[in-house]
């Protein structure tokens, strides 16, 4: 190609790039004026239904060559920015910094928004609770090493709902000052990671020492002035704390992916593609599982997960966690809820909200 052609397709560019500046500028006027009617009517500013439906505009409108996985962190950035000029958010989450948790809430909100790192699960909840943060990202379950119940039994005094749920990959790394792995004596991470990491930890690491933290990224940070140790962490984590990565994506299966939950104090409207949650107990007498659930059975609702704890006021007492399909304000799903309520000792809706 000729230098007169490259020159040209680089003026074409800039007149893109003039355009585009000016349409983004554009929708950010228009999305202030809309904060300014929700600020009138005490909506909230973040709204996870127009969210969706904003990507999934995006997605039917895109012809390439960039595919939708590209323009979708884009876009993500440019609604971050837009509610910024609404009103500034405040997100907290399970800290510190460079977490997976952390990761989650720049995937989720964009970069436009003040992060709260809070030390532990409950805290994220009370942050919401005492307004100190806006909404709040825990994690609910990963594909591996399945649910996390420190975020589920929360669920059985707060008042706090769900709003919406986002899914991320998980890309495990071994990090170290080191350069090579004949040099790693013990490693560090947390108990969940060390589980999704156990086949790999054996085959190529089986005479170290595995050391708990309280966090993924407080390791690497432990690390960075350590010798002979490594840890297992994030990407981000190595470029923040310049470690090398001795070996990457080392988690056992290749469908490593954590759902995490966004909490607020309100319940969003439906978005026409939901999911609700529920939680409830009942008496133990045989068969009243299976005659709880004939309720969403009856009214043809697809369960999406079902898990138990113990309700820690009465030995062999349980709560039930239920993820359904359709929102709390869908025909079918007052039905079901309303004959569940009557069969159960305890009911309670914690959120519906769009399906990540």
């Amino acid at each position: 190609m000729s230098k007169k052609k490259i020159l040209s397709l680089r003026l074409e560019i800039d007149s893109l790039d003039e355009k585009i500046v000016k349409l983004l500028n554009k929708r950010a006027l228009a999305g202030k004026h809309i904060g300014g009617v929700k600020e009138a009517r005490n909506a909230p500013i973040y709204s996870p239904g127009r969210e969706n439906q904003v990507y999934s505009n995006i997605k039917s409108l895109n012809k390439g060559p960039l595919p939708f996985d590209a323009l979708k962190p884009i876009y993500a950035e440019i609604m971050s920015a837009c509610r910024n000029l609404e009103k500034p958010l405040k997100i907290a989450y399970l800290g510190p910094e460079f977490t997976f948790s952390h990761q989650a809430v720049l995937k989720k909100f964009g970069s436009s928004v003040e992060t709260l790192a809070a030390d532990s699960i409950p805290e994220v909840f009370l942050a919401v609770e005492n307004g100190n943060a806006d909404y709040g990202v825990v994690p609910i379950e990963n594909s591996i090493e399945g649910a996390v119940n420190y975020t589920m039994d929360m669920f059985v005094n707060s008042e706090i709902v769900i709003c919406a749920e986002e899914y991320c990959k998980i890309r495990q790394n071994l990090l170290s000052k080191e350069t090579s792995l004949k040099n790693v004596r013990s490693v560090l991470s947390i108990p969940p990671v060390f589980g999704q990491c156990k086949g790999w930890l054996e085959k190529n690491l089986p005479h170290v020492r595995l050391k708990d933290t309280v966090s993924t990224a407080k390791a690497a940070e432990m690390v960075a002035s350590m010798r002979h140790v490594a840890c297992i962490a994030s990407e981000l984590a190595a470029r923040r704390y310049k470690l090398n990565i001795l070996a990457r994506s080392i988690h056992d299966s290749s469908y490593n992916v954590t759902r995490f939950l966004v909490l607020g104090k309100k319940m969003h409207k439906s978005s026409g593609n939901d999911k609700t949650s529920i939680l409830f107990s009942v008496q133990d007498k045989p068969g009243i599982l299976h005659e709880m659930l004939s309720s969403f059975r009856h009214h043809n609702i697809n369960l999406n997960r079902i898990e138990s704890r113990p309700s820690k006021l009465e030995a062999w007492k349980y709560y039930f966690f239920i993820d359904i399909d359709g929102h709390v304000d869908d025909e079918k799903v007052k039905k079901a809820l309303g004959a569940l309520k009557n069969k159960c000792n305890f009911l309670k809706i914690l959120g519906s909200y769009p399906k990540g």
